[in-house]
């Protein structure tokens, strides 16, 4: 039976279905296996449709390789397509097909070199599992175009790719942030044309929402240009995956490559800075860049990374107004230790700190470390200058299961456009337990400490009505009291033991 997309909860549908399938193997294995054969299926749903236009044409070859690169479509090889590809099935070389398959369109294919799942074949891997893979994707009805199952083959990638990094948990981390975050993010730094960098890329994802931030304000996507550098050899090709599904065209570097040791884009000066990097990392190699042109604001420690990203991203910023959105741990909103709190006071000296965002918990499937958002920008508008918005989110999102946060649409907008209005002048004003602007004088004050509590206060009202102030000095007079008769009974107790010879 085929999966239609008026059903609800398509994509969720789709993955139990999927799930089903993987029997004892790992998520972590399983990942390569589904999101190889979604892929593929998309790559030959793309040529197709192109080939059907140009059958219908008259005029055109259909077999014409360039007629497809003009269009940044990839060029499927006939045995390579997936009307092929499903006639084996419920056949015992199913496995040998597809690693044929992949293996010919990367020949034919120079930016998927070394990028496609190849081991389809391998005895491990139940053939009739993935047969029943195969006639799953198969069977997706997405409406009467091609393009549209396109943009529901990306959906679902996404979808998939949050999915294998709950099943995964921890290591889940590696490669998938939260949507809900990177959509906060661009949100907030609003990428709309211009040069999109991500240091640590994971599979993708910031690079992904900017684009539909991009198609959502009716712009083009083509006046953004997408850079990423990611380390992890496996996390790097779903990067690739991804962003080819959506047909962004992407500079991700020659090769997986180390940030700090093997900067892909030592050149590059982006508008927008969008990263989720690891955070707290202690072998970061830091003892071999003692004297590194990025570290304008101090040398970072070598035991925790967290202050060479900040550095790292601020170097690769365009001094024109550029701006970074990133993600990272708690802990260096406030550590004074091994030099943090010297780079931290110089970078808010050097005004370049615009926003600091403190985060609810448990937004993560891979850690349960509290987070917070940076958002740094180069040549800072008058608005902004010298001072630095402070909010406190942490209040925000609600549990999508026992163990997840996840932040609304409603939440992500509040947290957005209470930035852009500080930001742009327009009808900001502080809001006690939520936000406050703050000048470089108050945060010398606060020992350059940036945690959005010590600012913002405490919310004005309790849930009783009550307003705060009151009802502290109500508790304290109660407290007095109750104090004042503790030690009149003390006095009495005191008397008492002592009338029968008992002295305390």
């Amino acid at each position: 039976m085929a999966i239609g997309t008026t059903n609800i909860g398509f994509e969720e549908k789709l993955w139990q279905a999927a799930d089903k399938l993987r029997s004892n193997m790992d998520a972590a294995e399983y990942k390569h296996v589904v999101l190889g054969l979604i892929f593929l299926k998309y790559v030959s749903d793309s040529f197709e449709e192109k080939y059907q236009v140009l059958l219908g044409e008259g005029y055109g070859d259909e077999e014409d390789r360039d007629e497809y690169l003009a269009e940044n479509i990839f060029w499927v090889p006939k045995e390579a397509r997936w009307s092929e590809i499903q006639k084996h099935a419920t056949n015992a070389d199913i496995g040998s097909v597809i690693d044929h398959a992949m293996e010919m369109i990367e020949n034919e294919n120079n930016s998927l070199k070394g990028v496609l799942t190849k081991n389809y074949s391998r005895a491990e891997l139940d053939k009739t599992r993935l047969g029943e893979l195969v006639t799953l994707f198969t069977n997706i009805e997405v409406g009467s175009t091609a393009a549209q199952e396109r943009d529901v083959l990306g959906r679902v990638y996404e979808y998939f790719l949050s999915k294998f990094a709950s099943a995964e948990g921890k290591l889940g981390g590696e490669f998938y942030t939260p949507s809900c975050i990177v959509r906060t993010l661009v949100e907030m730094i609003e990428p709309f044309e211009g040069q999109i960098f991500d240091p640590a890329c994971g599979s993708g994802g910031m690079f992904c929402q900017s684009a539909r931030f991009v198609r959502e304000h009716q712009g083009n996507v083509r006046d953004i240009s997408i850079f990423g550098q990611e380390s992890n050899p496996t996390t790097w090709k779903l990067a690739k995956m991804n962003l080819a599904i959506r047909q962004l065209e992407a500079n991700l570097g020659r090769h997986n490559a180390d940030s700090f040791h093997d900067d892909q884009h030592k050149t590059l000066k982006a508008n927008y800075i969008l990263a989720n990097p690891p955070f707290n990392v202690s072998d970061w190699g830091g003892e071999k860049l003692r004297e590194d042109i990025r570290w304008k604001y101090g040398v970072p420690p070598v035991g925790n990374a967290n202050f060479a990203w900040l550095q790292h991203m601020i170097h690769h910023l365009s001094p024109a107004g550029g701006v970074c959105g990133t993600v990272l741990a708690n802990g260096s909103l406030s550590s004074n230790t091994s030099n943090e709190g010297i780079i931290r006071k110089n970078m808010v000296i050097g005004d370049v700190v615009e926003c600091i965002v403190a985060m609810p918990s448990q937004l993560f499937y891979s850690t349960g470390i509290p987070v917070s958002l940076w958002i740094m920008r180069r040549g800072k508008t008058e608005q902004s200058k010298n001072k630095v918005l402070f909010i406190d989110a942490r209040k925000l999102g609600h549990m999508i299961d026992r163990k997840v946060r996840e932040l609304s649409e409603e939440d992500i907008r509040k947290i957005a456009d209470t930035y852009q209005n500080w930001r742009k002048g327009k009808g900001y004003e502080d809001i006690q337990g939520f936000c406050k602007e703050a000048s470089l004088e108050e945060i010398e004050r606060q020992d350059y400490t940036l945690t959005p509590g010590r600012y913002v206060g405490i919310e004005q009202e309790e849930e009783d009505g009550e307003l705060f102030e009151e009802k502290m000095i109500r508790l304290t007079s109660e407290l007095s009291g109750m104090f004042k008769k503790s030690h009149e009974l003390e006095e009495e107790i005191r008397k008492k033991l002592g009338a029968i010879g008992y002295e305390i």
